[in-house]
């Protein structure tokens, strides 16, 4: 009976300490979140000793550039974009949240494309039950935006794509602005858009 008990106490503790030492992890991540955000300067990009701008999947710095074949079988790089502001949502057939949101990207789309906006939807394949379902979600939407295929999740590893949706902004210079994690509306679109003219 008591060691029983002794075995239960044990493994409970053993559990606390586990939550403990998560719970810490979170609260010095979250810190180190916030102390990184407001840190004077952030917003600005950032540049290397030569005076560059990085590469990598921060804000202010250059976004990676990447190429990928389209529904119809073209290659489709990120660069071709340059001059003009971008949305590089990543996105999947199966996420609802995605659903939600691709009436607002097309909706920008049609608005704000004679404005140098392209929206590039890049189609997480590689996490697609049936790559198939692509082009019938895009018929149903009547997406007429680029849509892109990452059937390696290259692309989405580069990105660290960790949420569906995930959506960045890309200034006219490929600078990323904005980092949107979760469905965006088109009023949230139009925002930070109109923060880049």
């Amino acid at each position: 009976m008591g060691y029983q008990f002794l075995t239960v106490v044990r493994y409970s503790l053993r559990k606390n300490i586990i939550a403990i030492f998560v719970l810490i992890g979170l609260i010095v991540y979250g810190g180190y979140e916030y102390y990184q955000k407001s840190l004077p300067g952030t917003s600005q990009m950032a540049r290397s000793n030569s005076g560059e701008i990085k590469t990598g999947i921060q804000k202010g710095q250059q976004a990676p550039d990447f190429a990928l074949t389209d529904l119809q079988g073209n290659q489709v790089q990120l660069s071709d974009f340059e001059g003009k502001r971008v949305l590089v949502n990543f996105w999947a057939t199966w996420c609802p949240p995605c659903k939600v949101e691709m009436p607002h990207m097309q909706n920008i789309y049609n608005d704000y494309q004679t404005k140098d906006v392209v929206i590039l939807g890049v189609n997480m394949t590689l996490t697609e039950e049936n790559p198939d379902a692509v082009d019938e979600f895009v018929n149903e939407q009547q997406l007429t935006f680029p849509i892109v295929m990452d059937k390696d999740g290259d692309v989405m590893q580069t990105y660290e794509i960790m949420a569906y949706p995930t959506t960045y902004l890309l200034d006219a210079n490929g600078v990323i602005r904005e980092k949107f994690q979760g469905a965006i509306s088109y009023e949230i679109m139009e925002k930070y858009l109109s923060e880049l003219d």
